[in-house]
């Protein structure tokens, strides 16, 4: 099988009414997704809770992520990076209304 050459920022709607999750590679206990938002958030009330380690990189956009323990969301810019501990609640407070914000988010599951 020949490598696929493939571009993070392609095939991105204009009209995003909900995120978009697109799983790039899935390798073992390891699964590589790309987010993108548009002005979306985590819902009131809701936190994240994983059972997984989980490293995002802010590629594009900006977002406010909160943990738990957190009195108010951390801004995250482009480049910005972050390992989320497994069982670290969490949550997306905003994301910009007026440019994409792209993700890339590497899950990593126990063997």
């Amino acid at each position: 099988m020949i490598p696929e050459v493939q571009n993070i920022y392609s095939d991105i709607p204009a009209d995003l009414p909900e995120e978009i999750f697109q799983m790039l590679t899935e390798r073992g206990n390891v699964k590589i997704e790309r987010i993108v938002s548009d002005g979306q958030a985590t819902p009131a009330g809701i936190w994240y809770d994983q059972a997984w380690d989980e490293w995002v990189l802010l590629l594009s956009g900006s977002a406010g992520l909160r943990f738990e323990e957190d009195r108010q969301a951390r801004e995250l810019l482009p480049g910005d990076h972050v390992m989320i501990p497994a069982g670290h609640r969490h949550r997306v407070e905003w994301t910009n209304p007026v440019q994409k914000t792209v993700w890339l988010a590497v899950h990593i599951h126990s063997l």
